[in-house]
């Protein structure tokens, strides 16, 4: 493990101020529930009342400041690690446990990457309240890669959880770091097809907890051994809804399908095989399969932009050339999580706010969210899960994750997966 620096930093005035404060150390984790669900003014953030502490270099070209806002409503705290992507030895990734459809603290998954510092990342399947039976899959919403490979496709929008998506967003939505060692946000669109003597047919999922109507999904030993049959329940436009019971599951052993089943089943998928999952009219077609036949199965993330993705986490857009996106929220203020980006791509930032309970501590709306990243340096930047989820982690003096903000929860929430970095010096 490396040793980092102590985090122990003095309150200082964002711009051209001077420290104002003796200095304290950083909050240790753990922490009492905040309060959230307030209502929030629809007006726009006051220019000021933002302080910040001086930055603190936890590893070369990795800083960490916390900061404090004012509003009218009460006092935001937060914390930021600043990452210079164009600093030899840094690094960023994808933390996520052994199986998609898992979850695990972010400390738990910074630990056994050795991570310098990390922040919660995308929404996940949480809970199945309408769906009684079925099993919580803990798989995140959107797109998800990892030491460039691809881990799973996003699931169509009416099926996600979190916030109402803005005007535009959709779950296929990432932030991204290439192998250029710049950030951007792009879109990851699944391509894919399932090819035998019976036809060819378009691969519509990737180890998603849900699958488009009529569509059919492969799911491969990264998924783990959870149960595939919340994949066939509810719509592309209603997650709440029923669960399918046009249904098929084949399952493709060396090239041939090997077992056939009518219900998405569970358990251990073994390395080289791929299950097809299908509803609907992806369902029939796989039912045109026989034992012993040849299947080809073929997918990969295409995103907009051109230059391949080390790491893809999901979330939605709120901030783009330096103004908030449109139609963002003004009214539900929680505990956020964010990940921005600045100095064309060469300078990512990952703030989470502290959930610490105070009379007077509160949170954010989401367009307060994009208009603080906004002042925080960020040209653009991305929503990730929030509330309990919020969890922001950096390095102590032995090495050890610690975390910094006090998770609303009052302790860590397990979460689908996590923004790590890393640096080399």
């Amino acid at each position: 493990m490396r040793t980092v620096a102590a985090v122990a930093v003095a309150w200082g005035v964002l711009v051209g101020g001077t420290a104002a404060g003796a200095a304290r150390a950083a909050a240790a984790d753990g922490g009492d529930t905040a309060r959230g669900g307030a209502t929030a003014d629809a007006g726009a953030m006051p220019d000021s009342g933002l302080t910040r502490t001086p930055p603190v270099r936890l590893a070369p070209g990795v800083t960490y400041a916390e900061f404090r806002l004012t509003l009218p409503r009460g006092i935001v705290r937060g914390h930021l690690l600043t990452v210079d992507l164009s600093h030899p030895g840094v690094s960023v990734d994808l933390l996520h446990p052994a199986a998609v459809a898992a979850r695990a603290p972010v400390s738990e998954l910074a630990d056994d990457r050795d991570a310098v510092g990390a922040v919660n990342g995308d929404f996940f399947n949480i809970s199945e309240a309408q769906h009684p039976g079925v099993e919580v899959t803990g798989s995140p919403v959107g797109p998800a890669v990892s030491s460039g490979r691809e881990l799973k496709g996003a699931v169509p929008d009416g099926q996600r959880f979190g916030p109402t998506l803005p005007p535009g967003a959709t779950t296929r939505d990432v932030l991204g770091i290439g192998y250029d060692h710049r950030a951007r946000l792009d879109r990851l669109a699944l391509h894919g097809t399932v090819r035998s003597a019976s036809g060819s047919w378009p691969l519509r999922g990737l180890n998603q907890y849900a699958l488009p109507e009529g569509g059919i999904g492969a799911y491969t030993a990264r998924w783990g051994r959870t149960s595939r049959e919340r994949a066939v329940c509810g719509t592309d436009s209603d997650r709440g809804a029923g669960c399918d019971t046009d249904t098929a599951e084949v399952t493709i052993r060396n090239g041939r399908v090997a077992e056939t089943a009518e219900r998405p089943g569970a358990g251990v998928i073994e390395p080289g095989s791929v299950v097809l999952v299908g509803r609907e009219a992806g369902a029939r077609r796989l039912r045109a399969l026989h034992r012993g036949e040849r299947v080809q199965v073929g997918h990969r993330l295409v995103g907009r932009l051109p230059g391949r993705l080390r790491c893809a986490v999901g979330g939605f857009p709120v901030l783009r050339h330096g103004r908030p996106a449109a139609g963002l929220d003004t009214a539900a203020v929680t505990m956020r999580t964010s990940a921005g980006i600045a100095n064309r791509g060469h300078t990512l930032l990952l703030m989470a706010l502290d959930g610490e309970k105070g009379r007077h501590q509160t949170g954010l709306t989401v367009r307060e969210l994009a208009e603080l990243m906004a002042r925080l340096g960020a040209r653009e930047a991305m929503d990730l899960d929030g509330g309990g989820s919020s969890t922001f982690v950096t390095q102590d003096l032995y090495g050890e994750a610690r975390v910094r903000n006090h998770p609303t929860d009052g302790k860590e929430r397990p979460v689908a997966n996590a923004v790590g970095v890393f640096s080399a010096g």
